[in-house]
Protein backbone atom coordinates (compact mmCIF):
# COMPACT_ATOMS: atom_id res chain seq x y z
CA UNK A 1 0.00 0.00 0.00
CA UNK A 2 1.81 3.24 -1.13
CA UNK A 3 1.54 6.23 1.41
CA UNK A 4 -1.02 7.77 0.05
CA UNK A 5 -3.54 5.20 0.45
CA UNK A 6 -3.01 4.86 4.06
CA UNK A 7 -5.84 6.11 5.97
CA UNK A 8 -5.52 9.59 8.13
CA UNK A 9 -5.63 8.39 11.95
CA UNK A 10 -6.69 10.81 14.67
CA UNK A 11 -6.68 10.29 18.05
CA UNK A 12 -7.99 12.32 20.94
CA UNK A 13 -8.05 11.31 24.86
CA UNK A 14 -10.83 12.79 26.67
CA UNK A 15 -11.88 12.86 30.25
CA UNK A 16 -15.61 12.62 29.02
CA UNK A 17 -16.93 8.99 29.68
CA UNK A 18 -17.91 6.66 27.20
CA UNK A 19 -21.38 7.22 27.23
CA UNK A 20 -21.09 11.10 26.64
CA UNK A 21 -18.49 10.75 24.02
CA UNK A 22 -20.59 8.23 21.77
CA UNK A 23 -24.12 10.95 22.23
CA UNK A 24 -21.24 14.16 21.34
CA UNK A 25 -20.63 12.05 17.78
CA UNK A 26 -23.89 10.58 17.31
CA UNK A 27 -26.91 13.11 18.67
CA UNK A 28 -27.70 15.51 15.86
CA UNK A 29 -28.34 18.81 18.11
CA UNK A 30 -24.79 17.99 20.05
CA UNK A 31 -23.45 17.26 16.38
CA UNK A 32 -24.40 21.01 15.34
CA UNK A 33 -22.14 22.23 18.02
CA UNK A 34 -18.76 21.24 17.21
CA UNK A 35 -19.31 19.03 13.90
CA UNK A 36 -21.45 20.54 10.83
CA UNK A 37 -24.18 23.52 12.29
CA UNK A 38 -25.91 22.12 9.02
CA UNK A 39 -26.42 18.80 9.31
CA UNK A 40 -30.18 18.45 8.48
CA UNK A 41 -30.47 15.02 10.12
CA UNK A 42 -28.93 12.06 11.44
CA UNK A 43 -29.44 8.83 12.97
CA UNK A 44 -26.78 6.14 14.73
CA UNK A 45 -28.47 3.61 12.57
CA UNK A 46 -27.30 0.91 9.63
CA UNK A 47 -29.03 2.91 6.34
CA UNK A 48 -29.25 6.24 7.79
CA UNK A 49 -28.64 8.32 4.67
CA UNK A 50 -28.23 12.35 5.62
CA UNK A 51 -26.84 15.06 2.71
CA UNK A 52 -25.90 18.50 3.48
CA UNK A 53 -23.77 21.00 1.57
CA UNK A 54 -20.41 22.92 2.51
CA UNK A 55 -19.30 25.87 1.55
CA UNK A 56 -15.55 25.96 1.01
CA UNK A 57 -14.55 29.26 -0.53
CA UNK A 58 -16.10 28.86 -4.17
CA UNK A 59 -16.36 25.75 -4.22
CA UNK A 60 -19.46 23.44 -2.85
CA UNK A 61 -18.85 20.25 -1.32
CA UNK A 62 -22.10 18.38 -0.96
CA UNK A 63 -21.86 15.46 1.87
CA UNK A 64 -23.76 12.75 1.50
CA UNK A 65 -22.93 10.01 4.72
CA UNK A 66 -24.71 6.81 5.21
CA UNK A 67 -24.28 5.06 8.34
CA UNK A 68 -22.44 1.37 7.65
CA UNK A 69 -21.94 0.01 11.41
CA UNK A 70 -23.17 0.49 14.58
CA UNK A 71 -21.75 -0.65 17.67
CA UNK A 72 -23.55 1.46 20.45
CA UNK A 73 -20.90 3.29 22.51
CA UNK A 74 -18.32 1.34 20.99
CA UNK A 75 -17.89 2.14 17.00
CA UNK A 76 -20.13 4.16 13.83
CA UNK A 77 -18.90 3.57 10.45
CA UNK A 78 -20.19 5.78 7.30
CA UNK A 79 -20.09 5.81 3.74
CA UNK A 80 -18.54 9.16 2.47
CA UNK A 81 -19.06 11.04 -0.52
CA UNK A 82 -19.66 14.25 -2.18
CA UNK A 83 -22.46 14.66 -5.13
CA UNK A 84 -20.71 15.63 -7.85
CA UNK A 85 -17.37 14.33 -7.63
CA UNK A 86 -16.05 11.07 -8.01
CA UNK A 87 -14.40 9.03 -4.93
CA UNK A 88 -15.81 7.04 -1.95
CA UNK A 89 -14.47 7.79 1.73
CA UNK A 90 -14.76 5.65 4.97
CA UNK A 91 -15.28 7.31 8.25
CA UNK A 92 -14.70 5.32 11.29
CA UNK A 93 -14.74 6.50 14.73
CA UNK A 94 -14.30 4.06 17.69
CA UNK A 95 -14.23 4.46 21.36
CA UNK A 96 -12.07 2.32 24.19
CA UNK A 97 -11.88 3.01 27.72
CA UNK A 98 -8.70 3.53 28.83
CA UNK A 99 -6.63 4.77 32.33
CA UNK A 100 -10.35 6.55 33.16
CA UNK A 101 -10.51 8.63 30.24
CA UNK A 102 -12.28 7.70 26.76
CA UNK A 103 -9.87 7.36 23.57
CA UNK A 104 -11.15 8.06 20.16
CA UNK A 105 -9.58 6.65 17.32
CA UNK A 106 -10.90 8.13 13.68
CA UNK A 107 -9.75 6.92 10.69
CA UNK A 108 -10.77 7.96 7.75
CA UNK A 109 -9.87 5.95 4.05
CA UNK A 110 -10.28 6.82 0.57
CA UNK A 111 -8.98 10.17 0.06
CA UNK A 112 -6.71 9.03 -2.64
CA UNK A 113 -9.76 8.24 -4.67
CA UNK A 114 -11.30 11.47 -4.66
CA UNK A 115 -10.36 14.17 -7.66
CA UNK A 116 -6.58 14.98 -6.25
CA UNK A 117 -6.56 17.99 -8.24
CA UNK A 118 -9.00 19.82 -5.56
CA UNK A 119 -7.37 21.17 -2.75
CA UNK A 120 -9.72 20.12 -0.47
CA UNK A 121 -9.10 16.73 -1.49
CA UNK A 122 -5.77 15.97 -0.59
CA UNK A 123 -3.84 14.08 2.29
CA UNK A 124 -2.67 17.34 4.08
CA UNK A 125 -6.08 18.50 3.90
CA UNK A 126 -8.12 15.86 5.30
CA UNK A 127 -5.60 15.08 7.80
CA UNK A 128 -5.54 18.63 8.90
CA UNK A 129 -10.06 18.94 9.06
CA UNK A 130 -9.91 15.95 11.14
CA UNK A 131 -7.32 17.24 13.34
CA UNK A 132 -10.29 20.73 13.97
CA UNK A 133 -12.82 18.43 14.31
CA UNK A 134 -11.68 15.94 16.90
CA UNK A 135 -8.69 17.90 18.62
CA UNK A 136 -9.84 21.08 18.71
CA UNK A 137 -13.69 21.31 18.05
CA UNK A 138 -15.03 18.37 19.79
CA UNK A 139 -12.62 18.34 22.55
CA UNK A 140 -13.74 22.04 23.63
CA UNK A 141 -16.86 20.91 23.42
CA UNK A 142 -16.62 18.77 25.87
CA UNK A 143 -15.05 20.71 28.43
Amino acid sequence: MSKSQDPVIVEQAFSSSKEELWKAITEMEQMKKWFFENIPAFKAEVGFQTSFNVLAGERNFPHRWTILEVIPQEKIVYDWKYDGYEGEGLVTFELEETEGKTLLKLTAEGMETFPQEIPEFSRESCQGGWNYFIKEQLKEYLI
